[in-house]
């Protein structure tokens, strides 16, 4: 369906349907190793670089159905189903991908990488440079969406897929997918923009700005370069993590998960006034800190965070919206939650109206959900009865269904 300009403000209502379909199962990562330089938006080049990619399902005979899914902040390339590697590692978007679930890859070819500067196995600041024969550290080259783009089109180059069905992401991923359909309109068919914004907000880059503060002065930084040191700034990416996290979570549902419980009474009953850690969303933000502490990478957070920072479509139009989604020639869904106070509904009504005054197909939802910007991650039957729904209507339009050899990786 698509909306008019005076019916998006209302939220699309979606009938409950029991949870559906089931795992891709174990899943290897590929590494695709790339030779050709990889120029960059700042004017740096990445010479020589690796991709770590997951596929799923199969590629049609025309390679049509191919639907390729962005990742956020500090997800990868691990989209769905158990890694080989690791029994434990379910996939970020594992109830949205799968064989009978919404994308469903009985029907669609689907595609998640590892961008570039990450550090979930693709080349990034912990990689080695191979003029120094050292880790990047902080030289790693300055990242832009549009860089990752131009990453992930060469992947989907490297596959024999000219054109996607769908580019879908949520969050930064949808930032990945709206660059998709201005930069390469030829290659896009559906766009799919889950919680995301055409640009971040003051607040948003200050939330940023205060998470890499805590890492730049942790006294374990050392300039980036704590490779060399053996060490690692755990307490400035613990912090980091624990700024991000709240931004991710409504007061609502914080309220019905915490509240203002405590860990357990003082002696005697009485009220203990001190610095350790006393009320429970104190320790589950504590824990959360520390466990993303242990597996992320400093630098890679620097970079992300200044590619949300950087991204503006608009840019390059003298802030004119309308110019620069102008090239798009693909079918937009735009999905938000009520919640979701991170990147609010009012950014996602901004991208529709846009699109809607240039005359281009848009369809938006806005979900009533509780869970703040985490939504998009979560189980909502009407969320995911929805993204069911857009991608039956996708497959028919799919001009084969002739499978060829090309099995899950």
């Amino acid at each position: 369906m698509t909306t008019s300009s005076d019916q998006m403000d209302a939220p699309v209502p979606i009938a409950p349907q029991a949870a559906t379909g089931s795992s891709v199962g174990v899943v290897r990562t590929l590494f695709l190793p790339f030779n050709e330089p990889l120029p960059l938006a700042s004017g740096q080049t990445l010479d020589a670089y690796a991709l770590a990619i997951e596929t799923y399902g199969t590629l049609n005979a025309d390679a049509s159905n191919a639907v390729l899914i962005c990742h956020a902040l500090n997800a990868s390339h691990h989209v769905a189903g158990v890694s080989a590697d690791n029994p434990d590692d379910i996939g970020w978007w594992d109830n949205m991908v799968g064989p009978g679930k919404p994308v469903d890859t009985d029907v669609f070819f689907v595609i998640g990488v590892n961008n570039p500067g990450s550090c979930f196995g693709s080349t990034g600041p912990a990689s080695i440079r191979p003029e120094t024969g050292r880790p990047w550290g902080a030289a790693f080259p300055v990242l832009t969406v549009e860089d990752w783009v131009l990453a992930q089109a060469r992947v989907a180059d490297r596959l024999g897929i000219w054109r996607f069905a769908a580019v879908m992401g949520g969050s930064l991923g949808g930032m990945q997918a709206l660059s998709w359909a201005i930069t390469c309109p030829e290659r896009v068919a559906h766009c799919v923009v889950i919680a995301s914004t055409p640009r971040l907000s003051a607040q948003n880059i200050a939330f940023n700005e205060v998470a890499r503060r805590a890492i730049i002065t942790d006294p374990e930084f050392h300039g980036g370069d704590y490779y060399a040191h053996n060490t690692v700034p755990r307490h400035g990416l613990s912090v980091a993590r624990m700024v991000g996290h709240i931004t991710y979570l409504s007061d609502d549902d914080m309220a019905e998960k915490f509240g203002r419980t405590q860990r357990e009474p003082a002696a005697g009953g009485a009220f203990h006034y001190g610095y350790g850690v006393e009320f429970e969303v104190e320790s589950y933000l504590r824990y959360q800190g520390e466990k993303f502490s242990r597996y992320f990478d400093a630098n890679t957070y620097l970079l992300i965070t200044r590619a949300l920072d950087y991204f503006d479509p608009a840019r390059e139009t003298d802030g004119d919206m309308e110019r620069a989604l102008a090239p798009a020639t693909a079918d937009f869904l735009l999905v938000s939650f009520t919640t979701d106070w991170r990147f609010p509904p009012a950014r996602s009504r901004e991208i529709v109206r846009t699109l809607l005054k240039n005359g281009q197909p848009a369809t938006y939802a806005e979900i009533d959900a509780p869970h703040g910007h985490d939504a998009f991650l979560l189980d909502d039957t009407r969320y995911h009865n929805l993204m069911r729904a857009y991608f039956v209507r996708i497959a028919a339009t799919l001009r084969s269904v002739d499978p060829v050899a090309r099995a899950s990786a």
